[in-house]
């Protein structure tokens, strides 16, 4: 009878096991200190030698003469431990006997004393699925067992564990397998069995387990079966289903390159092929986190562990890349990924990442932002060219002339009629605007109230769509703003904002943008904070009025 992989090779020593170190050594001093304990919990990811361990501990506790703390396998106990009929190991499945019964028949067998060796051992298996009861049924002995009875519950879900039981236990949390293990466990294995294989086979086989001894022995067994001579990379993705690696890689490419039209196309015709919608997105992403690695680590070609001209075409890719611009598309279609869960067209959403990520301007994220002024940044360093298109003629500023202050009057009553007086007249303002000439002037508008009321939003979308200044937008955001007859006022109450929009070329821009929506004459004033623009011309006035008895009506 053919055995899996996983089995035929599963370890039967503790120098066998596949990292987890810090747990066989605690393991190994507890026997050759003769201090075992009476209940262990074994947690942690799947394949990673918690059953396996838990049966080796069991049979070296047990053994009359162990070697370096592993059970030697020839003396009578072992030997009669070997035989699966023996009961003083018992391997209970908790995911099929979770019931109160089950752990009250339990409760009662321990009682008895083992036939071969020391100590009766039960070894409980996905101990997180018994129910509330049988937790309850068991929590006593496993508290209190008879001397001879050792307890080993392993889990991959310990918190699902009530805390009573975790109390009373010790607890081993075990870790996934770094892959360099992994593949050393692979290679020794096609060592064993005679299969040969390439370097990049091997790693492609041990990142697919992702962590798990278990899964990488899986998935080299379905490969040593697939291929009848020298297993390569390409037999080993043919046996995972992942799409050609040479397509993924041009469809990262072109998104990176910002063609959407290309991108989408090679990712029709991959899926048309039948490929699976996940497997294109787990690919792309592998894909992509091989540019990341190569861009930022010096040690990448032996990191990512690929074949010399594989490696040398994602080295190009990353270095053509940007480093914002490869997060933002991993982070797109990572976030795809997980909307493919509750996603009726799983198609529809990759189809709608690639074109999300293949055209960032297009979207206001503050990554894609980056990854443009990068690009841009990145072409002036290389002495391209880049043209200015000039909407409107360049205007130059005029200095504004100076005014002479007329020498004040003797003191006298000044009558002022409130309904004269324009209380923003004279504003007080830090910084004056600059005086163009030559100003385009569209036909001299005449507001309607209706029309005056929307200026200012269009203002807004335009500057946020149409003309797509980020800076003056966020500026101009706040503003406050009126008519003075066709004459636009905006009011702000950051001097700095005010110097900001008043500088030459702010000025201008907002002139051309107010030109296009009909506004031929706009000011941008100061209003300090908590005054009104009135209260603050009167203050004005009667301090350039000073000892003049002024009455306002």
């Amino acid at each position: 009878m053919y055995l899996a992989f996983y089995r035929t090779f599963r370890p039967t020593n503790f120098d066998e096991v596949v990292r987890q170190e810090h747990i066989v050594r605690i393991l190994k001093n507890q026997i050759e200190s003769d201090k075992v304990g009476h209940a262990y919990l074994f947690c942690g990811p799947r394949g990673t030698g918690k059953t396996t361990l838990a049966k080796i501990f069991a049979r070296a506790i047990n053994c009359e003469s162990p070697v370096n703390s592993s059970p030697c396998g020839k003396c009578a106990a072992c030997r009669a431990l070997a035989n699966g009929s023996n009961l003083d190991i018992s391997e209970i499945d908790a995911a099929s006997n979770n019931g109160v019964d089950e752990m009250r028949d339990l409760r009662e067998k321990v009682q008895y004393p083992p036939v071969a060796g020391k100590y009766k051992v039960y070894i409980i298996d996905e101990v997180h699925m018994l129910t509330q009861s049988a937790f309850n049924a068991v929590l006593k002995t496993l508290e209190e067992p008879p001397r001879h009875a050792v307890f080993i519950l392993a889990t991959t879900e310990p918190q699902k564990i009530p805390a009573t039981i975790l109390s009373r236990c010790m607890r081993f949390d075990f870790k996934l397998i770094p892959q360099h293990d992994l593949e050393q466990l692979i290679k020794s294995v096609f060592d064993k069995t005679g299969k040969e294989y390439e370097d990049a086979a091997v790693s492609a086989i041990a990142r697919a387990g992702a962590g798990s001894a278990r899964d990488s022995l899986s998935i080299a067994d379905m490969c040593a079966s697939y291929s009848q001579g020298k297993l390569t990379y390409d037999d080993v993705n043919a046996v995972l289903g992942s799409a050609e690696w040479a397509k993924v890689a041009h469809i990262c490419g072109c998104i990176l390159n910002e063609d959407a039209s290309a991108a989408l196309s090679a990712v029709e015709e991959i899926l048309a092929t039948g490929k699976g919608v996940g497997v294109l997105i787990k690919d792309m992403l592998s894909f992509l986190n091989d540019c990341t690695i190569v861009k930022v680590c010096k040690t990448a070609h032996e990191i990512v562990n690929l074949p010399d001209e594989t490696y040398k075409i994602i080295e190009e890719t990353a270095q053509n890349a940007d480093g914002h611009k490869l997060l933002r598309v991993t982070e797109i279609l990572s976030k795809a990924e997980t909307d493919m869960r509750y996603s009726l067209s799983g198609r529809i959403t990759l189809e709608t990442a690639v074109l999300k990520a293949s055209m960032p301007q297009n979207d206001y994220d503050i990554d894609a932002l980056i990854g443009k002024i990068n690009a841009l940044e990145r072409k002036l360093s290389e002495g391209v060219t880049v043209k200015t298109v000039v909407e409107k003629p360049v205007l130059q500023p005029k200095p504004i002339a100076e005014v002479k202050k007329e020498p004040v009057q003797p003191a006298k009553k000044v009558v002022l009629m409130e309904d004269d007086y324009d209380p923003f007249e004279k504003a007080a303002a830090p910084v004056q605007p600059q005086i163009f000439d030559n100003v385009p002037v569209k036909g001299a508008a005449s507001f309607g109230g209706a029309d005056k009321d929307k200026v200012f939003a269009k203002f807004i979308r335009a500057l946020r769509t149409t003309r797509k200044n980020a800076v003056l937008f966020t500026l101009c955001m706040d503003l406050d703003h009126t008519f003075e007859g066709d004459k636009l006022i905006l009011f702000t109450e950051s001097e700095a904002v005010l110097k900001s929009l008043n500088r030459a070329d702010n000025f201008k821009f907002i002139s051309e943008v107010l030109l296009e929506l009909g506004v031929s004459d706009f000011e941008v004033r100061f209003k300090q904070k908590g005054e009104s623009g009135y209260e603050k011309a009167l203050k004005e006035l009667k301090n350039n009025f000073d000892g003049t008895d002024i009455e306002i009506k």
